[in-house]
């Protein structure tokens, strides 16, 4: 299971052999069933995942309510967006939305990396450069005018994953109601 994140990591940067297996001598499997929590506001264990196998979401609750903010599969490096970098608190949850299988690193083990391994920097900036680009993509997505254009936005550049999504947390994550992207869905399958 280590090939993933190693041939993961390797596919950015030229890595070292010392830094590999330090990586190596640091990282922990974790499997995890659907429905499951990876993080949630009770167990702030600062984790960063690797998505070897599945679906993960991030959300948050508010006044009782599920609100999905991101949503990965495999091939991406998953935590806590709200305290990344920071020693705060954050009321963001981590759940599995399929069985999945992760690589999982500490905070503490990644900074150690970070101090000790030049390419590590390399690493997670350009790591953090495609996040911050996805980032900027939810954030246009939220900002669309109508819940019809967000569909038609995630299943453009998002439709790998599109059929894996129950309606719940895609219509979470696109603010909308359940009803409406039934509706959606239902008309745009139609044409």
């Amino acid at each position: 299971m280590a090939k993933e994140i190693v041939d993961f990591f390797r596919s950015i940067h030229p890595i070292s052999d010392e830094a590999l297996t330090f990586l190596l001598t640091h990282i922990l499997p974790v499997s995890v069933k659907k429905g499951k929590f990876l993080r949630s506001p009770i167990d702030n264990t600062e984790m960063i995942y690797f998505v070897v196998k599945g679906l993960v979401r991030g959300f948050i609750k508010v006044d009782g309510q599920d609100i999905t903010t991101w949503i990965n599969a495999e091939g991406n490096m998953v935590g806590s967006i709200q305290n990344l970098g920071v020693d705060v608190e954050t009321e963001e949850y981590i759940q599995a939305l399929e069985d999945a299988t992760l690589i999982a690193i500490t905070r503490e083990s990644l900074d150690e990396m970070y101090a000790t391994f030049p390419e590590a920097n390399i690493i997670g900036r350009k790591i953090l450069e495609r996040y911050y680009r996805e980032a900027d993509e939810r954030s246009f997505l939220s900002r669309l005018p109508s819940a019809e254009k967000r569909y038609k936005r995630f299943a453009e550049t998002r439709g790998t994953i599109l059929s894996r999504v129950t309606l719940k947390y895609l219509a979470s994550y696109l603010s909308m109601k359940v009803e409406t992207l039934s509706r959606i869905r239902s008309k745009i399958a139609g044409k």
